[in-house]
């Protein structure tokens, strides 16, 4: 391979994982490109978890590359001859959020620490800069053990956590001028849970969250909620921590809702959502959602959580997901684990979490690089 030019070329998109090849996307290779990329992703996760738990399945894959009306998603691959090197991504937000690009990097075992990776990087970086982008976000997570082990970790800008100063990931992220605004801690839920211990944690939030209905849906959010679940969504986007990361209030809507809905519909995800109703206004206050994919029957992740500013401190967090996880449960029984992740600052949903019985399993780094 010595002398052989390192070839970078747009992924398209095909229209089904067993299409032929499809230039309809734009760039060369269409399906096979297409599985090459996602092979890829997979050994990476199985080297650095031993598991798929948080790698999505081919059929989210093709889905999220597609990209939709609220995101533009543009995937490389890279080469030397016949060899894959690695892929590179560039995701551009095209309703809010603007001036921001999210940036993804991953290089094959085989091809790490001789600068491809930085070349992949600059490749991505001069594609986000051509799109008038001006603030790049990243991300890497890690195992717990790996993080609580380290001897020095660069610490976060929001003044919780930090990451190996040490780790190949979090060298090549500061090195190429990458900042640490955030770290998330991701936690295991070990299924199933007790009903015993459901039970108890519902009669005794029960008694503090009082003047509230809890409503739940499956997939699709009834036709009369779905104008106040927006809301709450909307809210989501806004009320979690982001440290210093340039992210705007995502505007959120029913036919917003609805495009989420179909996009889980068409890539397999399940969805289950329980909710807290203020009976003496008629509004939704309060959400939770988990997620399960058919492909990793395993396991389930926990996606947002969220309770209106004015109905806090009622223990309705804790209600909505010990009611979700028993509903969890009953419909996916093969489940034996709930993966989700919090910002290391958001100590409230954290306490709530460890109450259910969530334990540490790694961290992830939000990194941020402004250009210019």
């Amino acid at each position: 391979m010595t002398g052989q030019q390192l070839m970078i070329t747009a992924v398209a998109i095909p229209s089904a994982l067993d299409a032929g090849t499809d230039h309809s996307a734009g760039g060369t290779g269409g399906v096979m490109d297409f599985h090459e990329c996602h092979a890829l992703r997979e050994k990476h996760e199985l080297e650095k978890w031993g598991d798929l738990d948080r790698c999505p399945t081919a059929m989210e894959s093709l889905e999220y590359w597609r990209g939709n009306e609220y995101e533009e998603r543009r995937l490389f691959i890279a080469r030397l001859g016949q060899h894959t090197v690695g892929t590179c991504s560039v995701t551009l937000p095209l309703r809010e959020s603007t001036s921001t690009a999210g940036i993804m990097v991953d290089v094959s075992a085989a091809f790490r620490r001789r600068g491809w990776g930085r070349r992949l990087l600059e490749h991505a970086e001069a594609v986000a800069a051509d799109s008038g982008r001006t603030s790049l976000d990243a991300y890497c997570e890690l195992p717990a053990g790996t993080v609580e082990s380290a001897v020095r970790l660069i610490p976060a800008k929001s003044g919780a956590g930090g990451l190996p100063a040490d780790d190949p990931d979090v060298a090549f992220a500061a090195g190429a001028g990458y900042e640490l605004e955030q770290v998330e801690r991701s936690s295991r839920l070990t299924l199933p849970v007790p009903a015993s211990q459901l039970d108890a944690l519902e009669t005794e939030t029960s008694s503090r969250a009082t003047g509230y209905a809890l409503v739940g849906w499956s997939d699709t959010c009834p036709d009369e909620l779905v104008a106040e679940y927006a809301v709450l969504k909307n809210r989501m986007s806004t009320d979690v921590p982001i440290a210093g990361l340039d992210w705007e209030a995502e505007d959120w809507d029913p036919a917003r809702v609805r495009q989420e809905e179909q996009a889980n519909s068409r890539s397999g995800v399940q969805c289950q959502v329980a909710a807290a109703l203020h009976r003496p206004t008629g509004k939704l206050v309060a959400y939770t959602v988990l997620n399960w994919r058919p492909g990793i029957p395993a396991s389930i992740t926990q996606q947002d959580t969220l309770v209106s500013s004015g109905h806090r401190g009622k223990r309705l967090g804790l209600l909505i997901k010990a009611t979700n996880l028993r509903a969890a449960q009953h419909r996916w029984p093969a489940a034996r684990s709930v993966l989700t992740w919090n910002a290391v600052e958001n100590r409230h949903m954290l306490a709530i979490n460890n109450l259910l019985g969530f334990k540490p399993a790694g961290y992830e780094g939000e990194w941020q690089k402004r250009l210019g």
